[in-house]
């Protein structure tokens, strides 16, 4: 068995642990293969899965602890909110539900590691995928001395058949979930994903029992149903008025976007490793929330910096999807965009209906739009007469093209009387 990491020896590693058929298999390949004690660690991000029974399954693999950690509001505060406030979004369609938990999970497995005294950390990532990157760069920005040991670049198992096998093998038990599963999914506070099986077909159109947020919008009521988001300084903090913390709000629209059929992308994106990959994503709360932040930015950004921090939204979706969370520049952006977040608050008014967004109302103090001043007729602030002087200038760089280029006589300079 190929091992590159064969030569160092592990006494104690943290592995990222959700007890299902991946992790379960590597517990026991972690003991026979690195001879280490192994502590399971494993991060609540509102994934929704049973967490009763995981440290039993956990032991019974042959780890001397679990240790279970409920991330879920640390998760909106420093991780989702921020990228709301950015506007990111990779790839014109993905709100970033997988990337975005990935840091804090690798930060949350390193303090374990450095509190518990492992000298490695572990993952269950394949080698094919970006999860492994976004995990590593956490590992290498915030414990370089750790290990890493990713289990899937290094063992024969090559498919669910043989990861069953080595645990019947060993007498192990086998996770409750682990019949025939064709779909792969990932799920958070944020989103969920499914990928892999029918879906790696792109031209397969997704069946309904592939959804588990959402339901289709044909099945979505009859009638729309209108809420309102209230932000301050760029963050979502209340639903119809009534203040929510971050981790109930997020959950009440998932369920309202869910019911009403919101949220749903199906997108070919390009993974950093190289390859493009096809996934189903369901956001419902999280397409709410962007929708209506993008909105109020409408009324209360000036157009530089509305237009600029587009560019720069763009840059942070990548980071995010690249795993760069830890870096110098994910910190200056994040700087930038809190500043500009100053004048976002107020409320958006949504109607959610058939999978539909409509938005139904704008309001703000600081709203920069004025009636007065936006109206066709007479304005204090406007004069109709200044905008020829404004179009002359603004169109020189035309006229002189046109003149160089079409043969057309430049006009003779005008005469000023002078001698």
């Amino acid at each position: 068995m190929s091992n590159h990491n064969s030569h160092k020896t592990v006494k104690k590693v943290v592995l990222a642990y959700s007890g299902g058929l991946d992790t379960s298999v590597i517990v026991p390949w972690l003991k026979e293969n690195y001879h280490c004690e192994v502590i399971c660690f494993c991060a609540d991000v509102g994934q929704g899965e049973e967490l009763s029974g995981l440290e039993e399954r956990a032991k019974m693999s042959g780890a001397s602890k679990l240790v279970v950690m409920d991330l879920r509001e640390e998760l909106c505060r420093d991780y989702i909110f921020p990228m709301v406030r950015s506007g990111a979004v990779y790839e014109r369609k993905y709100l970033l539900g997988t990337s975005i938990a990935r840091p804090l999970m690798a930060k949350k497995q390193v303090e374990v590691a450095l509190e518990e005294g492992a000298d490695a950390v572990a993952h269950g990532c394949t080698g094919k995928g970006n999860d492994q990157v976004r995990f590593e760069m956490g590992y290498a920005a915030l414990a370089p001395e750790l290990t890493v040991i990713a289990p899937w670049r290094e063992w024969d198992i090559r498919s669910r058949e043989d990861a069953l096998a080595y645990l019947q093998a060993r007498n192990l038990p086998v996770p409750a979930s682990s019949g025939p599963k064709l779909i792969s999914r990932d799920r958070n506070l944020w989103h969920i994903s499914h990928e892999g099986g029918p879906l790696e077909d792109a031209n397969y159109a997704p069946e309904e029992w592939i959804y588990q947020l959402t339901v289709s919008p044909e099945k979505a009521p009859d009638q729309p149903e209108e809420i309102e988001i209230g932000f301050e300084s760029g963050t979502p903090v209340s639903l119809n008025g009534q203040y929510l913390n971050p981790v109930q709000l997020i959950e009440t629209l998932n369920q309202l976007g869910g019911k009403h059929g919101i949220g749903r992308v199906d997108l070919v994106e390009n993974r950093l490793v190289g390859m493009k990959s096809r996934g189903i994503y369901e956001t419902p709360g999280g397409t709410i929330l962007v929708t209506a932040h993008k909105e109020l930015e409408t009324i209360t950004l000036d157009r530089e910096t509305l237009h600029y921090k587009d560019i720069l939204a763009q840059k942070y979706a990548e980071m995010i999807y690249f795993g760069q969370w830890f870096t110098p520049l994910r910190e200056a952006l994040d700087a930038f965009f809190l500043e500009t977040q100053k004048p976002v608050s107020g409320s958006i008014r949504l109607k959610l209906y058939k999978g539909n967004l409509i938005v139904s109302g704008r309001q703000s103090a600081k709203s920069l739009y004025r009636a007065d001043i936006a109206t066709f007729g007479h304005s204090a602030l406007y004069d109709h007469q200044d905008a020829e002087g404004f179009i002359h200038l603004f169109s020189l760089p035309s006229r002189v093209h046109a003149y160089l280029h079409h043969g057309t006589p430049v006009p003779a300079p005008a005469v000023t009387g002078e001698d």
